[in-house]
């Protein structure tokens, strides 16, 4: 009869891709991971992604929550919470529910922010801003198609 292994739970497992490691191709976890090196190739987590200040992830990211430090050339998908230091460098899109962007930060691209459901009740405690996007059922037309002088 075989024996199931009591181990630890993959969404608690944090991987480290220390400095000075250079990874070519993607990585896929249900936990963390930590990129102190290069990653050229997708992060996919369950949990979250943390990049330190030397590290450097050259395709998408895509978590739960993310810290970012470093630098990431591609899209990045934190789909709670993204947190972006003063010292890092994000060039590509950018879609999370929350984001904290910190004075320093270099974001290069379009940021997409949404959230899955709206509260609403009487304003206490409540966030009663309207979402971009809803302008009476439609969408606004692009600041570029207006011509000065005319």
């Amino acid at each position: 009869m075989a024996r199931e292994s009591i181990g630890t739970p993959p969404e608690s497992v944090i991987s480290i891709i220390g400095p000075g490691m250079k990874v070519i191709g993607d990585c896929i976890t249900d936990g963390t991971v930590r990129v102190e090196g290069t990653v050229e190739g997708s992060i996919k987590a369950g949990k979250a992604v943390v990049i330190g200040k030397q590290g450097s992830v050259i395709g998408d990211v895509q978590t739960q929550d993310a810290v970012i430090s470093g630098r990431v050339s591609g899209t990045l998908v934190a789909e709670s919470r993204l947190e972006l230091q003063a010292t890092c460098q994000i060039d590509g899109d950018v879609k999370t529910r929350r984001m904290q962007l910190e004075e320093g930060a270099l974001l290069n691209g379009t940021v997409h922010m949404s959230e899955a459901r709206r509260s609403t009740g009487s304003g206490v405690g409540t966030n009663t801003r309207a979402p971009a996007h809803a302008e009476a059922g439609r969408e606004r037309e692009p600041a570029t198609t207006a011509t000065p002088g005319r």
